[in-house]
């Protein structure tokens, strides 16, 4: 019994792969939109006459810019959350190539 995979079976794994993912970009393209069209055949009013309203400018409200202190919060849970996940990835990266050398370390010694 053999550990080793064939090149044939990785290429067809990565056909059926590629194949797979290109069929589903397909489907996501096939949906309806989320809003319907215009009507064109709704015109104008034909009571007003006219085509739309007179568009009127109005000033917006100014909002207060956000606080020193939130701003200061959001970085520091943005850092921790860059480092947690920095932490992980870095665990899962590590193990991988730990796995990778010793298979790789084995199989010399055949």
């Amino acid at each position: 019994m053999s550990d080793c995979v064939g090149i044939t079976e990785i290429t067809v794994a990565a056909g059926w792969i590629a194949g797979l993912a290109i069929l589903a970009l397909i489907a996501t393209g096939w949906r309806k939109t989320a809003r319907a069209a215009a009507d064109p055949a709704r015109g104008p009013d034909p009571v007003a006459g006219s085509v739309g309203e007179d568009v009127v400018e109005v000033a917006a409200p100014i909002d207060r810019p956000t606080p020193v202190l939130r701003r200061l919060g959001a970085a520091a849970v943005g850092g921790a959350l860059a480092v947690w996940i920095g932490a992980v990835v870095a665990t899962i990266v590590g193990f991988g190539i730990a796995y990778g050398v010793i298979t790789l370390s084995h199989m010399l010694k055949r």
